[in-house]
């Protein structure tokens, strides 16, 4: 069985080569996928797997510990394992923060691929973390142009991500970072709304990464009463996730308002419509983007 490590499996990846493939992949048969959670406050258990006719099998393990920071420790850790589509017989592990790292950033950027404004110059950043940097570097790919601004809960921890990363400021001010961006990208562990509708303009792109359990939000309803709803996928996220399911559940807007997910694809309808309308992305990061990601990796490191 053959190991992918995070140095040599990253050495010949390329962010438009990994969107490319996540839409090659949705044209193969959907995915059948499995999620178990286990909870313990403030800590989560993930496992989860998926299946594609053509692509094999994939088991993740995560686990997500937010106070993990406080000792200069990885928040997320985890194992990846592959298995083969003709045998099923273990193929490669994957090194699982590679995986983290271009599934979840990938499956943004392959988003503001095709919702975002192709002259949208100013790109916002919510959260100084690891995701942020990730994003950082996925968003130059798309757009080299860029302008980046950086907001984090920690001011200081904003002034020295704005000082690791070429073409950005750090911004104490959210309300002001989200007005003047053309694209905002937020990668949080918040419970509570942080963007509100209010702020937000004409032709934005909004992002959203950090929800992944049923009590995490990080946009209030209005802005997804303002914006046109676009998803990865319908099946891990509408019920799933707090960003749609609370608000679902409350009337705010309905299942039908979700536009279209990635496996719309081939009819079209997963697009920005005008340069006035804002979108919206919500990344819920399900098993088959791993799934697809993994072979990517696997077939370019080899």
């Amino acid at each position: 069985m053959e190991n992918v490590a995070f140095d040599e499996g990253q050495a010949n990846l390329d962010w438009i080569g990994l969107t490319d493939a996540l839409i090659a992949g949705h044209s193969l048969p959907r995915a059948d996928m499995g999620d178990m959670f286990l909870y313990r406050t403030p800590d989560t258990g993930l496992v989860r797997g998926a299946v594609i006719d053509g692509l094999g099998y994939l088991v993740k393990v995560a686990t997500i510990f937010p106070e993990n920071a406080q000792h200069s420790l990885p928040t997320i850790n985890g194992s990846v394992l592959l298995f083969s589509d003709a045998t099923g017989v273990p193929e490669a592990t994957v090194d699982f923060h590679l995986v983290t790292k271009w599934k979840t950033a990938g499956d943004s950027l392959l988003g503001a691929r095709l919702l975002a404004r192709p002259d949208s110059q100013d790109i916002t950043i919510i959260g100084a973390g690891t995701q942020g940097s990730n994003l950082h570097e996925a968003y130059s790919a798309l757009f080299p142009d860029a302008r980046f601004t950086i907001w984090n809960r920690s001011p200081e921890k904003a002034v020295a991500f704005a000082k690791s990363h070429a073409n950005t400021r750090a911004e104490a001010d959210l309300e002001a970072a989200v007005k003047t961006a053309d694209i905002v990208t937020s990668a949080t562990m918040s419970t509570e709304p942080l963007i509100q509708g209010a702020w937000l303009q004409a032709g934005q792109h909004i992002d959203l990464i950090g929800a992944y359990r049923t009590d995490m939000r990080e946009v209030d309803d209005q802005a997804l009463t303002r914006a046109r709803i676009f998803v990865d996928s319908r099946d891990t996220t509408i019920d799933h996730i707090g960003e749609l399911k609370d608000p679902i559940s409350r009337g705010v807007i309905s299942s039908d308002q979700v536009v279209a997910d990635f496996y719309d694809l081939g009819t079209g309808s997963f697009c920005r419509q005008n340069v006035d309308e804002i979108t919206l992305f919500k990344n819920g990061g399900g098993a088959h983007l791993d799934l697809m990601t993994s072979r990517y990796i696997l077939s370019q490191w080899r």
